[in-house]
């Protein structure tokens, strides 16, 4: 019994760990976007700031190609649109993740205090 309630506690750990990497993971790309998004925003109001007419190059390899300003502002708010919904796919994640780990927890508690009471009762 005392085996069978051990080798439960360390698969649910296991299992836990999981979850927690894929969490951390989770976060780092929760970052990554944030900063994108930032970037982006700091892009989009030095766009406005010009006129109509200013000239605007976008960087293709290791060639500035010119490019309509309109154009341009379209591609960044195209691009800060799909940003943002990445992140709210990513905290819709990071919520499954967090219920995820919840469960773990407390079916590990469980788990300790049955592999506790078989210690108490083997000795």
């Amino acid at each position: 019994m005392s085996e069978e309630v051990q080798n439960r506690l360390q698969q649910e750990v296991e299992k836990f760990r999981t979850v927690q990497k894929d969490y951390q993971k989770a976060l780092q790309q929760r970052q990554q976007l944030d900063a994108q998004l930032n970037e982006n925003t700091a892009v989009k109001q030095e766009l406005d700031l010009l006129k109509s007419d200013a000239d605007v190059y976008k960087l293709i390899g290791p060639v500035l190609i010119k490019q309509d300003l309109e154009e341009a502002k379209q591609n960044v708010a195209k691009r800060m649109d799909f940003i943002r919904n990445e992140l709210k796919r990513t905290d819709d994640f990071i919520a499954t993740l967090d219920k995820k780990q919840d469960t773990h927890r407390e079916a590990l508690n469980k788990l300790q205090q049955q592999f506790a009471q078989t210690q108490l009762k083997a000795s």
